[in-house]
């Protein structure tokens, strides 16, 4: 893949993964509620979520999924009931003081990021997206596809840190009960709010 061509993918997947959705949602949330070490786990699942997906993508689900719109339709319902049980799960956590010594227990496991890859349309749409513009035909689709690839993981995890550490720096900010519920709430509508985009 050319140089110019690999810029410009990293460009549009950039954009794509810095703006607000529901990974980002969740990574701020899990940051502020159980701090920035604690939550690179689940950037690590969605990442490897995001990279299954890619390749399930680029090797054929793909195309399923623009053959059979009722798969689309499956992974946009399914998609919105998860995001709405997430949002739930934040929106009623229980108050639990930051403290980088001995943080909350019960993190945000690692499976929950790679599974909401797999039922979130417009991870589906970023991965269509990118495997549809920037793949190149013939003997180059493969080494296109490694292009795709380390591209997708270059900006998951430099977006995924910038919104875990906004999360974290939350986190130390709120001190009161209050303040953390009012939070949590907030994230949690938010959360819910990305359901919006998947049926836009």
């Amino acid at each position: 893949m050319e140089l110019s061509l690999f810029l410009s993918m990293l460009g549009f997947l950039w954009v794509a993964a810095i703006t607000p959705g529901p990974n980002n949602m969740l990574l701020t949330a899990s940051g502020a509620n159980f701090g920035f070490l604690r939550s690179l786990s689940l950037l690590v699942g969605i990442m490897i979520g995001m990279q299954v997906m890619l390749l399930m993508v680029a090797f054929g689900i793909g195309g399923l999924i623009l053959l059979y719109p009722s798969l689309h339709l499956f992974l946009k319902v399914a998609g919105s009931v998860y995001l709405l049980w997430l949002a739930w799960k934040i929106g009623s956590a229980e108050y639990e003081k930051l403290d980088t010594d001995n943080p909350p227990a019960a993190q945000m496991p690692f499976w929950q990021g790679g599974l909401l890859q797999l039922i979130n349309p417009k991870a589906w749409l970023m991965a269509l997206g990118a495997v549809a513009s920037f793949s190149l035909a013939g003997e180059a689709y493969r080494t296109s596809v490694v292009a795709i690839s380390i591209g997708m993981a270059l900006v998951n995890v430099l977006s995924g840190l910038i919104w875990l550490a906004f999360g974290t720096l939350i986190g130390r900010v709120l001190r009161s009960r209050r303040a953390w519920r009012l939070f949590n709430l907030f994230m949690g509508l938010l959360t819910a709010a990305c359901v919006l985009l998947i049926w836009h």
